[in-house]
């Protein structure tokens, strides 16, 4: 499976929930990932936004440390979701996060490390 990275800005404040499955946590968020592409003389902005879910432990940490206008840092893979409704069809890109971290590229932030519950730590 291919692995992406996106920088952007998150669209809204992640919304934690728990799944009916063991009571999972995940989080769902949005990004908003700039970039330009020259038309001719002139430099056109253009604006490509992801739908990102993660985990366990990233979906609280995520939902405890982001807010609307983040910029970060999504590693993860894409799944790809075919839809239909009301005779229309469509298809839905989404991250699954492997990975988030804060982009340092214009703030800086400060890391507090959570308690250690038996898993693998950095």
């Amino acid at each position: 499976m291919a692995t992406v990275s996106v920088v952007g800005n998150v669209v809204r404040d992640p919304e934690l929930r728990f799944g009916t499955n063991g009571g999972t946590a995940y989080a769902k968020f949005s990004i908003a990932v700039n970039r330009k592409k020259k038309r001719g003389d002139d430099w056109e902005e253009i604006t490509s936004f992801f739908d990102v879910v993660c985990f366990g432990d990233m979906a609280e940490n995520v939902a405890s440390s982001l807010t609307k206008g983040t910029r970060v840092l999504v590693t993860g893979h894409l799944d790809v979701t075919n839809w239909e409704k009301d005779d229309k069809k469509g298809t839905a890109v989404q991250i699954t996060a492997d990975d988030i971290g804060p982009s340092l590229k214009f703030a800086t932030t400060s890391i507090s490390r959570n308690p250690s519950n038996g898993k693998e730590a950095f």
